[in-house]
């Protein structure tokens, strides 16, 4: 019971930097989101650049952050060269990335510009949102630089964790937060403000400066990485070029099994949007693209704790591996796993009527039948990743491999099929299939391989509980806020009533 408190303690430290950021980072969604700010289309650009920057940050970080924290456990007294070589293979990864890329920008742009206009407008026309051939060249370039420095900080952010450093990794994290928000704020808020008040310098702001252009949102997180990378000298300088080439072939071999699955949770969470860029007629593409993004961002909260859960749950897993009760540990992790996430899936159904205001554009509103499938997706995914501790602890990440190519092979068979008739309402469904697919094949292989003693009944139904729940909050209600904020207390009270005395027993711990 005080192992299973700990993790929680861990794990709600790491939440709160974690909830902390995505909270205020998805309070710019109603700005993007705004017909004053930017138009449908051009919210359909930023969810397009930063969906293929996702999933290029798990090809940069090549699961080293995971293989980071197993040889620590596996190589004790031999951390150093652990830190060292897992620096260096992201440093290697990235030098080739940029050897790979630089020389093609321009092809990259017309390959990733889906729209067939030079500008998207509205409102007024002389806005212009960028999403010209030369708008797209500037957003690569400053991605390229920012995948390469995100990639730089990985390690070094998991060395802060390793070293059981919490507050340290919320407070450069918060930093980075910080600076983006105040950097979007101020490019499109404030700015346009001092010009058309004429306060000092406008002249001059209004010689550079394009209203409405969208390149200003990548150009804050460029300077918020460069920031957050400054933060992290001092892991950055203990760096030694000191390595071990066996465990660094021992590592590789560890962690691209890890790279592929980190990759099937990246491409279900972002192939989609791509896809329906390049499948749906370009006149409306980047506006569909839009609506899915931003209603896609509702889920964002089941996405934070899910998140949270990881960053406290991949040390402490491997630091207790060799405990003689890890295995009963590790189940009673999932039971209130499980019971956290389907709290928050019924929770967020129950709410949709007033969560959907943070997109103030009601035309984007049209899109919200996606948040059900797209949340239990995440309840699904999260699942998985509690799941997935069996194949990391025991050496067999092909597993791994092999799962997460099942739910790839799905997402981007299904997409392709199904996205020219029903466009991102199978993007969200078949987001659902693919985490619940990956969540099945992981119980059921690592139950052969790596028994845990998991309460499948209980769990099961929590999760099947929870779905009747918002089956009848979103659809027999139709997103009634009283009644599904009543099935919710139920659910809440139920849980409490059949958990009660277990909590109590962990408290008094």
């Amino acid at each position: 019971m005080s192992t299973a408190k700990k993790f929680a303690g861990q794990t709600a430290i790491y939440g709160v930097s974690t909830i902390a950021g995505r909270v205020l980072s998805f309070f710019l969604t109603p700005l993007y989101t705004n017909v004053k700010a930017y138009a449908p289309g051009a919210y359909g650009v930023l969810t397009t650049m930063f969906s293929y920057v996702s999933i290029l940050n798990a090809v940069m970080a090549f699961g080293m952050e995971t293989t980071f924290f197993r040889y620590l456990n596996k190589y004790p007294d031999n951390k150093q060269k652990v830190y060292n070589n897992a620096f260096a293979s992201i440093l290697t990864i990235t030098i080739l990335f940029l050897l790979c890329t630089l020389p093609f920008i321009g092809h990259i742009a017309t390959f990733i510009n889906v729209s067939q206009s030079t500008s998207l407008t509205h409102a007024s026309h002389s806005t212009r949102v960028g999403s010209s051939h030369t708008d797209f060249v500037t957003y690569i370039k400053y991605f390229l630089a920012i995948l390469v420095i995100d990639a730089w900080c990985v390690i070094p952010f998991a060395k802060i964790r390793a070293d059981g450093k919490p507050g340290r990794y919320g407070i450069i994290k918060l930093t980075n937060i910080f600076i983006f928000i105040i950097l979007n704020l101020t490019f499109i808020l404030v700015l346009p403000y001092w010009i058309s008040h004429h306060l000092t310098g406008w002249a001059w702001i209004n010689g550079w400066y394009v209203r409405g252009w969208v390149g200003y949102v990548f150009l804050s997180n460029l300077v918020a990485s460069v920031i957050t990378f400054l933060m992290l000298l001092p892991e950055l300088l203990k760096i030694r070029f000191d390595f071990d080439k066996k465990m660094l072939l021992e590592m590789y071999a560890y962690s691209w099994p890890v790279l592929v699955a980190n990759l099937s949770f990246i491409i279900n969470e972002n192939l989609d949007k791509l896809l329906l860029g390049q499948l749906l007629p370009p006149k409306i593409s980047l506006h569909e693209v839009g609506i899915y993004g931003a209603c896609a961002k509702i889920s964002l909260f089941l996405s934070i704790f899910i998140q949270a859960f990881r960053l406290g749950a991949e040390p402490f897993f491997f630091s207790h591996a060799k405990n003689k009760n890890s295995g009963q540990t590790y189940a009673r992790i999932m039971d209130y796993f499980v019971i956290t996430v389907c709290v928050i899936f019924v929770g967020l159904i129950a709410n949709i009527e007033i969560l959907k205001y943070f997109i103030p554009n009601k035309s984007y509103w049209v899109g919200l039948p996606v948040v059900p499938p797209l949340v239990f997706g995440y309840v699904s995914l999260g699942i998985y990743m509690n799941l997935s501790v069996w194949y990391k602890l025991s050496d067999q990440t092909k597993y791994g491999l092999y799962i997460s190519g099942v739910g790839a092979i799905l997402t981007i068979v299904l997409n392709v099929i199904f996205i020219p008739q029903y466009s991102y309402m199978a993007s969200a469904w078949i987001s659902l299939i693919a985490y619940a697919t990956m969540m099945v094949l992981s119980y059921l292989w690592g139950q052969k391989n790596y028994p845990i003693p998991y309460n499948l009944k209980k769990n099961l139904a929590y999760i099947i509980s929870s779905i009747i729940i918002v089956y009848l909050s979103f659809y027999v209600f139709n997103r009634n806020i009283f009644a599904g904020d009543i099935l919710l207390v139920l659910f809440i009270l139920a849980a409490l009533y059949f958990e009660g005395k277990d909590l109590k027993a962990i408290l008094k711990r």
